[in-house]
């Protein structure tokens, strides 16, 4: 899998102090992104899931308590999915909750008959979906950057 980066401490990317896996790879380019060097498919560098997964443990070691999640952004996380849903599995051994930032909506990806797609929504916790359009950002959203963005508790929509 291809990342541009990992963050092993963000109170920005979704609720509590999380992991952040920042994929490399994006095919939406939305203007004014946060993230742009992540766009490019063939940048960033390349890693296994054993080696993102070392480097996770090592990153929470000290901290591994207080953390209550990981966050897949990027680039575009669905395109990495198989990937994501197997660094997911492990996490939620931890006990850890999933975040997932993705272009796509929600609507898109549930319809989508690509299994790896399927396993990483089903794994997520919380889906921000939807385009960053910079002429709808609002500052006053928690860990979204325009109106358009949601936040989805899949959770609740699989009834748990």
């Amino acid at each position: 899998m291809r990342l541009s980066g990992i963050t092993n401490e963000s109170i920005v990317d979704g609720p509590g102090i999380r992991v952040v896996v920042f994929v490399q790879g994006c095919n939406f380019a939305c203007p004014h992104c946060h993230n742009p060097e992540s766009w490019d498919l063939d940048g960033g560098q390349e890693f296994s899931v054993p080696q993102v997964m070392r480097l996770i443990k090592k990153g929470s070691a000290r901290k591994k308590s207080t953390i209550r999640g990981i966050t897949f952004s990027g680039g575009e996380p669905f395109l990495q999915a198989k990937e994501l849903s197997q660094i997911a599995e492990k996490v939620k051994a931890f006990g850890w909750d999933i975040v997932t930032y993705t272009g796509y909506s929600y609507e898109d990806l549930k319809t989508n008959q690509n299994e790896d797609i399927q396993s990483l929504l089903n794994l997520t916790d919380y889906l921000i979906d939807g385009l960053y359009i910079h002429e709808l950002r609002d500052l006053n959203l928690k860990f979204r950057g325009s109106s358009n963005q949601r936040m989805i508790d899949m959770r609740a929509i699989r009834g748990l």
